[in-house]
């Protein structure tokens, strides 16, 4: 009697998960890190200032300072500030310096954030970070916030692509998931995001309650919004 019991919870259960995730939008969903699961303008503005000051830039305006988030290090440290070569080579060292000793832990995960995931996983998504911060790096933050059992997989370049794409990092995530690009969905709350979506051929959600506005997010191609964490997976469940 108890075993028949239990057969017919175990196969109720998974009568349940298959249905859910035959009604789930997408199969894998693809998070940015910076901005979309966690709030990490702390360390990085903290690491960018270090960096400039040795170069005699004093910024002290946190809206400038902020366009760090988002764009590869090299890029921003050439178009906003001018470093370029060297300069620009030993700014990301001295970034690199002080953030990778202890500044990557001030980031803490969006409120929603691991709920928004655990729905995913229970609904059937493959979930996967895709970021332009080094991969080494990524697997780091990610573990040390506590959201590593969510995913997959963590794609990000190796340190030796200094401008790397967004669109060729989607790529790799969708080789790795094998699945159809109907079927995939990135998440983020920059423009580099929806455009590597773009490039990729899949579908974006842009993120209203990190560090890219509405405008900027539009302008890229976004179509769907997420104002909060919870929003995420409504949008995919």
């Amino acid at each position: 009697m108890a075993n028949a019991t239990g057969r017919r919870f175990f196969w109720t259960v998974f009568i349940v998960k298959l249905i859910r995730y035959n009604h789930c939008m997408y199969k894998l969903a693809l998070f940015d890190l910076d901005g979309t699961l966690t709030q990490s303008e702390f360390g990085i503005l903290a690491s960018a200032k270090y960096a400039l000051e040795k170069f005699g830039i004093y910024e002290a305006d946190q809206k400038k300072l902020k366009r760090f988030i988002g764009p590869p290090l090299y890029v921003s440290f050439s178009e906003f500030y001018g470093l370029n070569g060297a300069d620009g080579e030993e700014a990301v060292r001295l970034y690199r310096e002080v953030y990778e000793a202890e500044n990557f832990k001030n980031a803490p995960v969006y409120d929603g954030i691991p709920d928004a995931l655990a729905a995913l996983k229970d609904a059937g998504s493959r979930l996967m970070v895709v970021t332009s911060k080094p991969q080494d790096m990524a697997e780091r933050v990610v573990e040390h916030v506590g959201l590593k059992p969510f995913f997959d997989a963590i794609v990000g370049p190796g340190r030796e692509m200094h401008t790397p794409s967004k669109t060729v990092l989607i790529e790799r995530a969708l080789s790795l998931a094998a699945l159809d690009k109907k079927n995939a969905v990135m998440i983020g709350d920059r423009k580099f995001d929806i455009e590597g979506a773009e490039g990729a051929g899949i579908d974006s959600i842009g993120v209203l309650y990190g560090y890219g506005s509405k405008e900027e997010l539009e302008k890229a191609g976004a179509k769907l919004f997420a104002e909060t964490p919870a929003h995420i997976s409504k949008l995919i469940i």
